[in-house]
């Protein structure tokens, strides 16, 4: 009888556990929006083109009940223009394209046409008045900088297959 007992508790614990431990898989379907931030100061004069951005994922993202993609999840993007204002005025640029984030398990999740475009304003008018009127060219254009914490939303590119604990 002890044995029968010990028997159907093993079994029982064995079935708990393995229910616990159990994936599932997610569809993470395209145009799926991600709320994403900044995790750096980004300023477009000190920037490149070709330059790594990281961001990561504010919040989670629940598909199905289940937590597709948990908040912290680092998010890659690429500058593709980093412009520094100039005199007469000139604003500056910076133009990042997310590309995609790694999730946990190692999958990737690509982005479509998710940019973040940063421009300062531009003073051309004010900084050509007053050169005419000084002959003295102003740097009156100001920067493009994108702050830690500056938050958008990233589209999912295609449907994406993920297995989720």
């Amino acid at each position: 009888m002890k044995k029968k007992v010990l028997f159907l508790l093993t079994v029982f614990l064995y079935s708990i556990t393995a229910f616990a431990q159990e994936k599932k898989e997610v569809i993470i379907k395209a145009g799926t929006i991600v709320p994403l931030e900044s995790i750096s100061n980004v300023r477009a004069s000190k920037a490149h083109e070709g330059q790594n951005i990281d961001f990561k994922v504010s919040r989670d993202v629940i598909i199905d009940k289940v937590v597709a993609i948990p908040a912290g999840t680092i998010a890659k993007g690429v500058v593709y223009e980093a412009k520094r204002s100039a005199w007469f005025g000139t604003k500056g640029r910076l133009g990042i394209r997310m590309r995609y984030l790694t999730l946990p398990s190692g999958d990737n999740v690509n982005f479509s046409s998710s940019e973040v475009y940063i421009t300062g304003k531009n003073r051309t008018p004010l900084s050509v008045v007053i050169f005419c009127c000084t002959c003295i060219p102003l740097p009156c254009g100001s920067k493009a900088e994108m702050k830690i914490g500056y938050e958008f939303d990233a589209s999912v590119a295609n449907n994406t297959v993920v297995i989720v604990e």
